[in-house]
């Protein structure tokens, strides 16, 4: 008899991993009912499941750079020139394309929130 510190039997363990072979094998959802299944993500969800959403990168827009941006800065550093801004994004890991892009942009230039910052990010990558 085992006295560790399982909360299941054998038994019910073998009937779990049962349960789950069809989702393992087959790839998708295996529940007969609609309701109990994850839902999927929406046509105008921002592409942040592909990665970092920087300027310059397939289906950068306005909103995606500016969610990105407000993801990582918050609202602690602003007004800030770009050089305060790179400064941050460094400290606090953002991807390396969205500092480079920061960094590109005029150093003494102050921005008074997030969406003056994404709004002059895209421009720059408009430009260049």
């Amino acid at each position: 008899m085992q006295r560790g510190s399982d909360r299941l039997s054998r038994h019910r363990d073998d009937e779990m991993k049962h349960e789950l072979q069809g989702l393992l094998r087959s790839g998708h959802s295996t529940r007969s009912e609609e309701w109990n299944d994850p839902e999927p993500t929406a046509d105008d969800d921002p592409p942040v499941w592909g990665g970092p959403v920087t300027p310059g990168t397939e289906g950068a827009s306005l909103e995606g750079v500016r969610l990105e941006l407000a993801r990582i800065l918050g609202r602690s550093p602003f007004p800030a020139t770009a050089a305060e801004l790179v400064r941050v994004l460094r400290q606090k890991n953002a991807p390396d394309a969205l500092v480079e892009a920061v960094e590109g942009l005029p150093r003494k230039e102050q921005y008074a929130n997030v969406q003056e910052l994404a709004q002059a990010l895209i421009q720059a990558e408009g430009t260049a």
